[in-house]
């Protein structure tokens, strides 16, 4: 349950609308709800923080998918899933009518305040197009989280002149997001460009000796920038949240 429909709720109880056993009822699941023996559902965690739980859908069966996914829909407005593979959303789509899929972000979800008015501010760029789907999971999760999202792609410091071309838009961001492979370094060039935090982002993208992703890691976390902070590896939901603090914290100075 979030904040706008816990003030419905209470707004009906002050005004009669509904009887006290009522809004018993209604807050019965409240601050969390077992399913099955596999889960417990955080409805409480989107009044705490102002952002819902989100399902990370890797390692679940299509059945816990589409169970808790249903039971945090009984409860809020959003629902997303991430790492949600083609072949599971073929499996499960069909019980979940009305839901969105993004198969370069492997998210899906379900927004029913999808024509509220979004906050400008959050960039997200990458070294290069092999780092999309990354950028795509910080996208489309920093969107679902009331946020209007730039998108910079393909501009890694190897062709600098790509970067800087875009200067002022780059600069005009509140936070930014920027995902990279290979040996990492595109934060740090970032950063040392614009008065705004840096999530960076290292993806497994690059040659063996990128291990995965853990030499681009490497690079950001011993950014030689100031203002980077640094996510796991591949991780663009984790960046895509913690960006969307940054801009509602900065939306209220």
């Amino acid at each position: 349950m979030d904040e706008e429909r816990l003030r419905a709720l209470l707004t009906d109880l002050k005004n009669d609308a509904i009887s006290l056993d009522q809004a018993i009822a209604s807050l019965r699941h409240l601050p969390y709800e077992t399913v099955g023996d596999f889960a417990r559902l955080d409805h409480h965690r989107s009044i705490r923080t102002g952002l819902p739980e989100v399902i990370f859908a890797q390692n679940k069966t299509n059945d816990q998918v589409v169970k808790i996914f249903k039971k945090l829909l009984e409860k809020s407005d959003r629902v997303m899933a991430t790492r949600v593979s083609s072949e599971m959303y073929e499996s499960i789509r069909n019980q979940l009518p009305g839901t969105i899929y993004h198969p370069a972000a492997r998210i899906l979800y379900s927004d029913k305040n999808d024509d509220q008015v979004k906050d400008r501010g959050i960039l997200v760029i990458t070294g290069g197009t092999a780092d999309i789907p990354v950028a795509e999971e910080a996208v489309i999760t920093a969107t679902l989280m009331g946020n209007q999202v730039d998108r910079i792609y393909d501009a890694g410091v190897a062709g600098l002149h790509r970067l800087l071309d875009l200067l002022p838009t780059i600069q005009e961001a509140r936070v930014i997001i920027a995902v990279a492979g290979m040996e990492g370094a595109l934060p740090s060039v970032v950063a040392g460009l614009v008065a705004a935090p840096v999530i960076a982002v290292p993806t497994s993208v690059g040659y063996g000796a990128n291990f995965q992703g853990l030499a681009a890691l490497l690079t950001m976390l011993n950014s030689c920038a100031n203002g980077v902070a640094v996510v796991n590896i591949d991780n663009g939901f984790g960046a895509g949240y913690l960006a969307s603090i940054i801009n509602r914290l900065v939306k209220k100075i």
